[in-house]
């Protein structure tokens, strides 16, 4: 899948008709209950990610990786190949994540389907197969180490929330789920910069390419997370009412 790029990009055009299709097609049938699959899922894919990491992170502390510039080695070095091997299984998992929105669309979770969401997952799969083609050591091991590792809670939740609501309503990380990844976007995309004004060797055309992309996602997902939890607890706490033996707050959603 890396020699050539026409299985990612087809990939992704059939990731992105069936986000068009697959709500039209669900429009009169019934969602289907698939909580027999999301559990062993979201499990397998946090197994997934927790291996990408620890491969990424014990590779690099081998090699004594820089965390703010480390140039690409062309060497044959078992190390650098652990890394090589690492980014291409962080890069095969996001075909594996095109799963996230068929579950939503099978499930009729349509509200999910947002230009967030969808924007996400096919860019980063595109995004990905010129990492591992063209970069596929170097600096380009923090991004993905970093993702991983919280890729690894991300669907520990997911999976976990899939028991049903006895369980999911003890599940209060999930906002700083958001608030990690924002954390995340913003370091790179300061490493990023950092790198462009420092002349680090790695190469130039990549630091501004993820420079853009973490504005982009700071700008979306720095959105999202002000509308579901700023301004939705604004709502709740001005929205109340009074009953003759107390004030009683009641939320909207």
């Amino acid at each position: 899948m890396v020699d050539s790029p026409v299985a990612t990009l087809a990939y992704t055009v059939i990731y992105l008709v069936v986000v068009f299709l697959g709500p039209r097609l669900m429009k009169n049938r019934q969602p289907f209950k698939l909580n027999w699959c999301l559990l062993p899922y979201n499990l397998a894919m946090s197994a997934l990610n927790l291996y990408i990491a620890l491969e990424l992170f014990v590779a690099s502390s081998r090699l004594k990786y820089s965390y703010v510039c480390q140039p690409i080695r062309h060497v044959n070095h078992k190390e650098e190949l652990r890394i090589v091997n690492a980014i291409w299984w962080y890069y095969f998992s996001k075909l594996l994540e095109f799963c996230d929105t068929f579950f939503f669309i099978l499930r009729k979770k349509d509200k999910q389907l947002t230009f967030l969401h969808v924007y996400h997952h096919s860019t980063m799969f595109s995004l990905w197969w010129i990492g591992i083609k063209w970069v596929p050591s170097g600096s380009t091991f923090l991004p993905a180490m970093v993702n991983s590792f919280i890729h690894v809670l991300m669907y520990a939740y997911y999976g976990l929330s899939s028991l049903g609501p006895n369980i999911a309503r003890y599940l209060w990380w999930k906002k700083y789920l958001t608030i990690l990844q924002l954390i995340q976007f913003t370091t790179a995309l300061i490493l990023g910069i950092n790198g462009i004004r420092s002349g680090c060797s790695f190469p130039v055309w990549m630091q501004y390419a993820l420079v853009i992309y973490m504005m982009s996602f700071i700008v979306l997902f720095g959105n999202f997370y002000a509308k579901a939890y700023i301004e939705k607890g604004k709502r709740v706490v001005g929205y109340s009412e009074y009953n003759g033996s107390g004030l009683i707050s009641r939320k909207l959603d």
